[in-house]
């Protein structure tokens, strides 16, 4: 007396996931959709509102700054630390590792230095209102 717990129609059942699967994504672009026409015009009706800010542009600097000399910071207590394991390492995998692991340290410290001058020259090229008035040089 065991029943089949199949659906009675497998044709309807894909349908109905296919339903269901196609009809998300579509709600959800037409909900970006509407959001960026309706919810983008209000923000950009605003002139220039960081820059209007009273400390707001030199705390966002501040901020910079602090992030990029803690990352700097960082690698090289990083650099340092690979390089004292390294010397008490014997296997070659594991030199390999630390090696792998101080240029992914620098790759991330180089991004780090380099974002903020980036930035700041591509954002007041192309018309950025934040790049204008904020300068994300950390020197």
């Amino acid at each position: 007396m065991s029943q089949d717990q199949t659906p009675s129609n497998p044709e309807r059942s894909t349908e109905n996931e296919l339903l269901l699967t196609g009809k998300i994504p579509r709600q959800a672009a037409l909900t970006v959709v509407l959001l960026s026409l309706f919810a983008v015009q209000p923000v950009a009706a605003q002139s220039n509102a960081v820059c209007s800010a009273d400390n707001l542009p030199s705390m966002i600097e501040g901020f910079f700054q602090l992030s990029t000399a803690l990352g700097i910071v960082g690698l090289a207590i990083v650099w340092q630390a690979d390089s004292l394991i390294e010397m008490f390492t014997l296997s070659p995998e594991q030199k390999k590792g630390l090696k792998r692991h101080k240029r992914s340290a620098m790759k991330s410290a180089v991004v780090l230095v380099v974002l903020g001058p980036m930035y700041t020259v591509a954002g007041s090229m192309m018309g950025f209102p934040l790049a204008q008035c904020v300068d994300l040089v950390p020197w």
